[in-house]
C-alpha cells in the first residue's frame, strides 16, 4: 500500500510541476491525473487482494 501512496504523491507532484498557468499543460491535464489514477487503482488492488494459501 505504501507503493500506491507513493505513486499518488508522485502524480500530484507532476501536476504541480506543470509550467502552464493553472496547470493547463500536458503534465497537469494528462500525465499527472493518469499517474494518480494508477496509484488509486493500485491501492484498491492492495486492499481487496486475498492471499490464497
Amino acid at each position: 500500500m505504501l507503493a500506491g501512496i507513493a505513486v499518488i504523491v508522485i502524480g500530484f507532484v507532476i501536476i504541480g510541476l506543470d509550467q502552464q498557468p493553472h496547470g493547463f499543460g500536458i503534465m497537469g491535464l494528462t500525465i499527472g491525473p493518469i499517474v494518480v489514477l494508477l496509484g488509486f487503482l493500485f491501492q484498491f488492488y492492495a486492499i481487496f487482494y486475498k492471499k490464497t494459501s
